[in-house]
């Protein structure tokens, strides 16, 4: 399904360009992607666009109380990375509980921070936010790329 996320954004630069579900299947289909995985994925996209996103006032002095399944499922890299895009002020408050609420569909337990950034990618681009390439770059960059010095 992540695979297919990244394909989607690197050939619709914009959400709502994308084709209609039907066409999309055909044309995902046809570039190798298995029916299945095609399928989960739309689910995904469609689910996103249909949640709401509930306008929450942003405050340095508010904090947000995860429960014990959030916990466990967005593990220390996920919810490092979430205090991280609110600080850098990359994601608002309504956009982190859309981001959370995807990713607690997923199957893996915790989410991989790879297949987490994705899912941050993917909300940001479904809601046309100003995507610097930098912070593109990050998002897809799935840590085993990067050389230590």
């Amino acid at each position: 399904m992540i695979d297919i996320l990244v394909y989607l954004f690197a050939n619709y630069h914009d959400f709502n360009a994308r084709p209609k579900t039907k066409t999309l299947k055909r044309k995902l289909s046809a570039v190798g992607f298995k029916d299945e995985a095609i399928s989960v994925a739309l689910r995904w996209l469609d689910g996103l666009k249909a949640t709401a996103v509930v306008d929450l006032p942003a405050s340095h002095r508010a904090l947000r109380v995860y429960l014990a399944p959030e916990q466990q499922k967005l593990g220390l890299d996920g919810l490092g990375f979430l205090a991280f895009l609110e600080a850098a002020n990359l994601i608002t408050p309504a956009l982190r509980e859309l981001v959370i609420e995807r990713a607690m569909i997923l199957d893996d337990d915790p989410v991989p921070l790879a297949k987490f950034k994705i899912i941050v990618l993917m909300v940001l681009w479904s809601h046309e936010q100003d995507l610097e390439p930098l912070v593109v770059e990050e998002l897809l960059d799935a840590g085993d790329s990067r050389m230590l010095h």
